[in-house]
């Protein structure tokens, strides 16, 4: 199995090279609107947006940045198929414009906006981002009245355009139920709340470029687009920065198509290739060691399992994971400008093959970390 990846190093707004009704998911985090790092990128696409800052007039700028990726929406709404799904990294931004302290609800506003377009919403998820630093508190502190409640979340907006997507044909419906996930991960990841998410810091080389770099971490990324996609499919992201979802998506076996205005990112997402195939590798490792481990403490409390995985032969919860494979990696060549091919196995891992032998309470063979080990 092959993916293909490419890039454009231009506007997002211009993704006219994407045939309309050929993407399958859209996961992207848009520069975030009256967050003071991404002024300038707003301001030079539009310099009215500087003068109503300059005349105290927050509301009118922020209206303005929005007007700037609605456009982007609109896109995105065209190169979908029926029954695509959008899913949209965002935060709200506060901030003293003059004398006046507000928030400004960017979720708000782009949720409004894709509605408009024609997406339907569906349950969004809240990506609870705690921090521990001692003088988070806004405003008066500990004294009441003039206190404010400090912002620890953001938003994953979850749309999709027209109705529930239909897998039509025997070989898209094989390739459905080998995209599925575990049922432990339908548990967690189908959750509205995502706890324990890092934000990753990029290294970034370029310092403009560090200080537009705002990515999710991958894992974020990976989540959504084995929620929402299966294998083989086309994930867009319009504001691709360091490259996440493109790793997101080259680790799950989709296909992706990136566009950045920032050129400052080509080196850091060039010199990503190099460790994209040991990260894809041990986010696999880590799902399967997840599931044995799962497998461990359900056995121990309910007995025998039901069903069998064809492909690793071990247990799983219900007949939706009996086809289930996650394709090892192989390798990620750059095969012209700006265009990658991923190649992928089209087995386990000779760690993650074997026979089981029946899965009874205490029978399993144990490692020395606790963990079920394949026969």
């Amino acid at each position: 199995m092959q993916t293909n990846h490419k890039i454009y190093y231009s506007n997002s707004k211009d993704m006219r090279a994407i045939p309309s009704s050929s993407v399958h998911l859209v996961v992207t985090s848009p520069p975030y609107p009256m967050i003071e790092m991404w002024d300038e990128m707003f301001v030079h696409q539009n310099k009215n947006i500087l003068r109503a800052l300059k005349n105290n007039d927050g509301l009118r700028a922020f209206e303005m940045m929005h007007c700037i990726l609605d456009p982007v929406w609109q896109e995105l709404h065209r190169v979908l198929i029926e029954g695509g799904i959008a899913c949209i990294n965002i935060g709200d931004a506060t901030r003293t414009v003059g004398d006046s302290f507000m928030l400004y609800a960017n979720h708000a506003r782009i949720l409004s906006s894709l509605i408009k377009t024609g997406f339907s919403a569906l349950p969004l998820i809240l990506w609870r981002k705690p921090t521990n630093a001692p003088n988070k508190f806004m405003g008066s502190g500990m004294l009441p009245g003039g206190a404010y409640v400090t912002l620890e979340h953001e938003y994953i907006l979850i749309l999709r355009k027209g109705s529930k997507r239909e897998f039509k044909n025997a070989q898209v419906k094989q390739t459905r139920r080998e995209s599925a996930i575990f049922w432990e991960e339908r548990n967690d990841w189908f959750s509205d709340v995502w706890l324990g998410l890092i934000g990753t810091q990029q290294k970034l080389k370029n310092k403009d470029a560090r200080l537009r770099s705002g990515a999710f971490p991958f894992e974020l990324a990976y989540r959504l687009v084995n929620m929402y996609s299966a294998k083989g499919d086309t994930v867009v992201d319009p504001f691709l920065g360091t490259g996440t979802t493109m790793w997101s998506a080259m680790a799950s076996g989709r296909n992706c198509i990136g566009f950045e205005i920032e050129a400052g990112f080509k080196d850091i997402i060039n010199a990503n290739l190099e460790t994209v195939k040991a990260t894809a590798n041990d986010r696999i490792r880590q799902r399967i060691n997840d599931h044995l481990a799962f497998l461990e403490s359900r056995s121990d409390a309910k007995g025998k399992f039901k069903y069998t995985n064809r492909h690793y032969r071990f247990p799983v919860m219900t007949r939706q994971e009996v086809e289930l494979f996650i394709n090892p990696l192989v390798s990620v060549e750059q095969t012209a400008k700006n265009i990658m091919q991923a190649a992928y196995a089209d087995t386990p891992p000779s760690e993650f093959s074997g026979d089981w032998q029946e899965l009874i309470p205490r029978a399993a063979k144990k490692s020395k970390s606790g963990q079920l080990q394949l026969y």
